[in-house]
């Protein structure tokens, strides 16, 4: 029994649209990551730098970044990369300015680049990043 040639194509198109899908998913490729709550804030900045227990939480009001602060005085800066969140802890070399009522955090690391974040209280986080020493 010969299967028609339409047919034929059909299933041709989905298998290599099915290995395409596996190929992406193995890949992590997918929807960009976002930072839905404290916990999962937390959790990405466990993730990013081991050990990092938050005692202040600024988070995007998109979800797309955070700034976390510790103990120890150290700032977390986090921003949505790809599927996952990408974390640095903010040195001397950082800067901060409020733009159009937005936070905009420079790491100093030209690869990580500068981060902007709707915040509620931005001058807080400029005062707490100018004081890194």
């Amino acid at each position: 029994m010969e299967l028609p040639p339409a047919l034929l194509q059909f299933l041709g198109s989905l298998a290599a649209i099915l290995v395409l899908a596996a190929i992406a998913w193995g890949l992590k490729l997918g929807p960009e990551c976002k930072l839905a709550s404290e916990e999962d804030t937390r959790a990405a900045a466990a993730e990013a730098v081991d050990g990092f227990v938050a005692t202040d939480i600024a988070r995007d009001r998109d979800g797309r970044a955070a700034l976390l602060a510790d103990h120890g005085g150290r700032i977390l800066l986090l921003r949505s990369h790809g599927t996952h969140m990408a974390g640095r802890v903010l040195t001397r070399e950082a800067s901060a300015q409020i733009t159009d009522g937005a936070l905009l955090v420079d790491t100093g690391e030209r690869r990580y680049g500068a981060v902007r974040l709707e915040l509620d209280d931005p001058q807080a986080w400029v005062k707490r990043i100018e004081a890194i020493g």
